[in-house]
Parts: structure tokens; sequence; C-alpha cells
């Protein structure tokens, strides 16, 4: 059986302990040679060492998607290393400050969208030349809290409400390249982000069964959707089967949002 993505080469950034490993990995399952980038050098030789002793194909390179140049450098990387770039799947994440609106500090809301929005424009750009003559898929991703505010969420929904925009100019603006663009709007993820947010309510008194049942309450899949799940989703869209699909948002939530 032909793998969904045999001979695809995929640039994934922000390849860190949460959803971005979970899609480095299914992805060269996938028959994907990927190039990886994050902050985090040490952890980027791991999971492409993982990779390898799977029988995949990884390169690496320290990327800070705030950085032009580094960018651009990541998707040389992935040129020099297997000759072409398929797809890109955005996946670069600043949090920022737990903090509502009405006690928000703006000042601090332009690093969160540098990375969230911005960054996501620089890593396209750095891919553009090489998708140019052979087209190719753009995969955002993005949150559930752009349209389910979630309390505490503020700047990161705001800066990835940015993205969902952009994703869609991205598509219109790239269409003629053969490129698509598409977002993934996901909820929560079982994996260590989730974990460690699970881990500091029971640090605080909570029990450990009563805050996962809170979670799991308002997901009618009755469960918190898992990271190699939420990782076929967004690679969907890198894949043959969303050929014509372009400008989408697709919402991975296990339910608990379903929009009009």
């Amino acid at each position: 059986m032909s793998r969904l993505l045999a001979g695809k080469v995929v640039v994934i950034s922000g390849v860190g302990p949460g959803l971005g490993q979970a899609l480095a990995k299914l992805a060269a399952a996938e028959g994907a040679k990927v190039a990886l980038g994050a902050r985090n050098g040490d952890y980027l030789a791991q999971i492409a060492g993982e990779i390898e002793a799977a029988g995949g194909k990884a390169v690496l390179r320290p990327t800070d998607v705030t950085q032009a140049e580094q960018c651009a450098a990541l998707a040389e990387t992935a040129l020099q290393a297997f000759g072409r770039i398929d797809g890109l799947v955005n996946s670069a994440y600043n949090h920022g400050h737990w903090a509502t609106c009405d006690v928000a500090n703006p000042e601090t809301w332009r690093d969160v969208y540098d990375v969230n929005c911005v960054g996501a424009l620089r890593m396209a750009q750095a891919v553009l030349p090489a998708m140019r003559s052979t087209g190719g898929a753009i995969v955002n991703v993005s949150t559930m809290s752009t349209v389910n505010p979630f309390p505490g969420e503020s700047a990161y929904a705001a800066s990835k409400g940015g993205l969902n925009a952009m994703t869609r100019h991205m598509a219109q603006d790239f269409g003629r390249f053969n490129i698509r663009v598409n977002a993934v709007r996901l909820g929560w993820i079982h994996g260590a982000p989730v974990r460690g947010y699970i881990d500091a309510q029971v640090a605080g008194g909570r029990g450990r069964d009563a805050v996962i049942g809170e979670i799991t309450g308002r997901i009618p899949l009755g469960r918190i959707p898992g990271e190699e799940d939420c990782a076929k989703s967004v690679l969907f869209f890198v894949s043959d089967y969303a050929k014509v699909v372009s400008g989408a948002s697709l919402d991975v939530n296990g339910g608990q949002y379903m929009p009009p």
C-alpha cells in the first residue's frame, strides 16, 4: 500500500515536544523526507535520529522563525539534501503570557505575533522559490481559541486569528504557483503541553480525574484528541487527497467547537 506522503519533501517548523515532533515522525512514517526546524538544536537532533533509526530520511536546521535568514537557511537545507520542497507545515508557536484582555500587557503581544503569524509568512516566503516551479502545499497550524475563546489565551488566539486571515490571502496569492494553503484549527491535544497544564492544576490542589473530566466533558467524543490523530489531520492537507483544497480551515477538536 502506498504511503500518504510517499516521494514528498516536507519542511516542518516548530518541531518541539508537543505536536511538532508528532508531525515530523508521522510525515516520515508516511514516506516523506523531512526537514526539521526549531530553536532547540539538540532536540531536533534527537527527533531526526529517531526518524532515521526507524528508516526515514531527515535533516535539521536550528531555526528561529522571527529571523528571515534562518527561515531561508532551513529551506536551503531541505533543497540541498533532497532537491525539492513539496510541503511546509508552520507549527512554530509562542503562547505568550496567560492573561485575559482586561489585564493583558499589549507590549508583550508583539513577540507572540512575530512567531505565530509573521513567522509563518517568513517560512512561506522562504519555501516559495522552490515551490514556484513544482507547486506544493502549506499548512498553518492554528487554534480553536480563535473561534471558541479560552480564558487567558487572548494574545495567542489573536495572533492565530491573524494567521487564519493570512491563510486565505496566501491561498489567493500563491494559487497562481499551484501552491495550496490551508489552516487547521486544533483544540486540546493530549501531548506534553496539555499534560503540563494538567500537572500544574494538580499541583495547585485539584484532583487529576476532575481536571481531565472538566476537559473531556466539553468534548462530544469524550476524550482529549491524541497528538498522532491531530497530526494526521494536518498532514492530510499536504497529501494529494487535498489536491484541490485551498483557503480552507479544518476544525480538529473532537466536536468541542462546531462552526456554523
